[in-house]
């Protein structure tokens, strides 16, 4: 039986906030991180990618950063949607990468799944995404601001996806291999509105989400919750932290050349007796 994917972020307002952040001057360190951060994992990936596909990244970050780096050639770009709504989609790729994009995406499983099959056999995905705790400090201080003020509290802040629901997600859509990790970054600012405005710089706030019916945040909830955030989350030298987590995932589609796991049962010593063998090396003589 066919489920609903529950529509959590909107699209349309997505790309706005994208194209004010360009407007404003795009703040982009994070991203230049995580493409560093990309090309060392494809560093051990023994093969040159003379195509491929950058899904989502803003403005196409990752495709001029590898291009330049020499680790991938003519990536094209497109968004998630983009690929969510084409009814045909051709296995031919060897490589799809993305950046910043996954985390607000309404039908993710259904995404890697076409992923999967826009990727050639023993084709590579290597995407990051925040995750996680990502903004836990934002989202605590902007919830108790706004129940103590108006006695509810909204959405104010992405849901984010957690690193093991991200490999489960991986298997789900049948890629070979599959590895989903978490890389903590934490960032200090002055105030949280020097905080906020990075935000904005990113294209990163809540302008996406969908949240019918719910009141706009207010002048005194925002003041209550930057006083709060400076309370909570204050280090010794007067600044405030921020924590972004950026889950990583990769997966192969499956490919006759690739390694497979022992058949059960087909070890040549039982369990037990490794162990055994372990706590003898490693007893005080």
């Amino acid at each position: 039986m066919a489920t609903s994917v529950p529509e959590l972020f909107d699209p349309v307002k997505a790309g706005l906030a994208l194209a004010r952040a360009r407007s404003l001057g795009a703040e982009t360190f994070l991203l230049e991180r995580s493409a560093g951060d990309l090309v060392d994992r494809l560093a051990p990936v023994l093969r040159e990618f003379d195509s491929g596909l950058d899904l989502g990244t803003p403005g196409g970050f990752l495709a001029g950063w590898l291009a330049r780096e020499g680790r991938a050639r003519n990536l094209a770009t497109a968004s998630p949607e983009a690929l969510l709504d084409d009814g045909e989609v051709p296995g031919d790729l060897p490589l799809v990468v993305s950046a910043h994009a996954f985390h607000r995406v309404n039908d993710l499983p259904g995404l890697l799944a076409r992923i999967r099959a826009l990727l050639k056999p023993d084709g590579l995905l290597v995407a990051t995404f925040p995750g996680g705790d990502t903004l836990h400090e934002l989202r605590e201080c902007l919830i108790a601001a706004e129940s103590e003020i108006r006695g509810a509290a909204g959405l104010r802040v992405f849901p984010m996806v957690d690193v093991r629901s991200a490999g489960q997600l991986l298997q789900r859509a049948g890629f070979a291999l599959p590895v989903a990790d978490l890389d903590r970054v934490t960032l200090r600012y002055a105030t949280m509105f020097d905080l906020v405005r990075d935000l904005r710089a990113m294209g990163a706030t809540a302008l996406p989400l969908l949240r019918p019916g719910q009141p706009p945040l207010t002048r005194a909830i925002l003041l209550r919750a930057a006083a709060l955030y400076a309370e909570r989350f204050t280090d010794p030298d007067g600044r405030l932290r921020a924590t972004f987590d950026f889950i990583w995932i990769s997966g192969w589609t499956p490919h006759e050349s690739q390694q497979k796991p022992a058949r059960r049962g087909s070890g040549s010593m039982r369990l037990e007796e490794a162990l055994e063998r372990i706590r003898a090396q490693d007893a005080p003589e």
